[in-house]
């Protein structure tokens, strides 16, 4: 898996929603890293940002889908910025080729839901896409296309919708940083479990 065992880092989450506990303490600052961005990372802003690296991050009040995963896997000890740009320097090849690029660019790279998924994909965390909701764990990240291949990423959380007895997802589709019941609200096409 991708990241050892660390000390907590964040706030708890909202413990009311849970419905059981989170198996791996990994797992644990995943979610809870991804659910302490609500009310935090409150602007969904694409803008292509010069950033430090490695480490490197847009403001905490802004970003897009995919800084909910980037900043809930560092909380866990896993840079992707670093990671995703290291194995694009190696198999550029292997990624996309969406955006013209003629070499990696450690500042966007990792912001780029298809690049995210070629780099789990490389890392082998993908599980396979369902549609029973059991089959989707606690810390798991899944792709979305919303539809004429617009991509979208989140983090699925230990909080289950009472109604639909679905894992609730953190992520930011354009109000900022949300946990909502949309793991089946559009085309899945990506699982994937990075910790155990």
């Amino acid at each position: 898996m991708l990241a050892a065992v660390l000390t907590l880092a964040c706030s708890p989450a909202d413990a009311a929603r849970r419905t059981e506990p989170i198996g791996s303490q990994s797992v644990r600052i995943v979610v809870e890293a991804a659910m302490s961005q609500i009310g935090v990372t409150t602007i969904y802003d694409p803008a292509y940002v010069r950033i430090g690296y490695p480490g490197g991050d847009v403001p905490s009040d802004r970003g897009v889908c995919t800084d909910v995963v980037i900043r809930a896997f560092r909380s866990a000890g896993v840079d992707l910025q670093q990671a995703v740009h290291e194995d694009m320097r190696r198999n550029f090849k292997a990624y996309p080729k969406r955006w013209g690029l003629s070499r990696p660019d450690s500042n966007i790279d990792h912001r780029r839901v298809p690049n995210l998924a070629v780099y789990f994909e490389r890392q082998r965390a993908s599980v396979g896409i369902g549609d029973d909701p059991a089959g989707y764990a606690a810390g798991d990240v899944v792709a979305w296309d919303l539809g004429g291949g617009v991509p979208h990423i989140g983090i699925v959380t230990d909080a289950v919708d009472a109604s639909t007895s679905r894992r609730l997802v953190v992520h930011n589709i354009g109000q900022g940083a949300a946990l909502e019941d949309v793991l089946f609200a559009w085309k899945i096409t990506g699982h994937y479990r990075c910790f155990s």
